[in-house]
């Protein structure tokens, strides 16, 4: 575990505060290292007693990254010592100790197994994430500990939630925070023509910096389909730089290129969804473009079904 990362300075008090309490809230700020160094740090507590971790990601994109991140620090494949399961695929086994999953398969596996047999930590990362899946989970998790499992740990991990109230939701649980590191940030707002579509306007902002800036580029944009535009538009507006796309539909392979430094030296642009806003952080990345729109579910009375639509981000 690097000394420098933020989270560091607060795992000892994270370890004893978990010994003496059944559910304990952590607070720490996006690039602390919480999701990956946190399950390493208690994989060795000795009320863990050799048992498994579990830990909810909300997304599968996250969770399998996470997972690789893990295990490329043990110096070990993914399914060894740290494992996965996410819709379709499945990477442990019987000597993985810390299990990445995401919600639904959480889910389930409470329903299935209240008693959770063989686990004794279970972690929510990103819960200020908020979703129906992880809410649910939290509550099946809580009544089992409750009534089945008294030694079964909580540990809720967030960035931006009201860490306080969520203490209070969870009995007074313990708060322990990390204070993270800041760094000076100046903010540009750039007009963009009306009739310009967002991915070309996105992508003439990223050359436009590209030659004023040093350090690689991470942009925003709604979904897979303007990611591609704006791709498409960088490469030829930009030849000299590695332009990863990075969102849920891409093969495992190709998201992980996005997260990686680029293996020749040249400097990367990074187009992403939301998911690379608090479930992910990307090394090397100086430069930020928000395209301001992002894709969220919206609930349409007339067809009674939930669709997908294109909105402003809030601030």
């Amino acid at each position: 575990m690097s000394p420098e990362l933020p989270i560091t300075a607060v795992l000892p008090a994270l370890a004893q505060t978990l010994a003496a309490a059944p559910a304990v809230v952590l607070q720490a700020p996006p690039g602390a290292g919480k999701s990956t160094g946190v399950p390493l740090a208690l994989l060795d507590a000795p009320w863990l007693a050799g048992r498994r971790i579990v830990m909810l990601e909300p997304r599968r994109l996250a969770a399998r990254a996470v997972a690789a991140r893990m295990s490329a620090l043990l110096g070990e494949p993914p399914g060894a010592t740290v494992g996965y399961r996410v819709r379709f695929e499945a990477r442990v086994s019987a000597r993985t100790r810390i299990e990445v999953v995401t919600e639904g398969i959480l889910t389930r596996r409470l329903q299935s197994d209240p008693e959770l047999a063989g686990v004794g930590l279970l972690i929510f990362d990103e819960f200020h994430e908020r979703s129906l899946h992880a809410d649910l989970a939290l509550a099946l998790a809580r009544d089992a500990q409750l009534g089945l499992r008294e030694d079964l740990k909580l540990l809720l991990m967030s960035a931006t939630l009201d860490g306080e109230r969520l203490c209070r939701l969870l009995d007074d649980a313990p708060l322990v925070s990390s204070e993270g590191r800041a760094h000076p940030v100046a903010i540009r707002h750039v007009a963009r023509e009306p009739e310009a579509p967002l991915p070309e306007a996105l992508a003439q902002q990223v050359v436009r910096l590209l030659a004023e800036e040093s350090g690689d580029v991470l942009a925003f944009l709604p979904g897979g389909a303007e990611i591609r535009r704006a791709a498409e538009r960088l490469r030829t507006l930009a030849p000299q730089v590695s332009v990863l796309p990075l969102y849920g539909e891409l093969p495992a392979a190709e998201q992980q290129r996005a997260l990686e430094p680029a293996p020749d030296g040249r400097r990367r642009v990074v187009l992403a969804t939301t998911i690379a806003e608090t479930s992910l952080t990307i090394d090397g990345i100086r430069l930020v473009v928000d395209g301001g729109w992002t894709r969220a579910p919206r609930f349409d009375a007339a067809s009674g079904l939930t669709r997908l639509a294109t909105v402003r981000v809030s601030r």
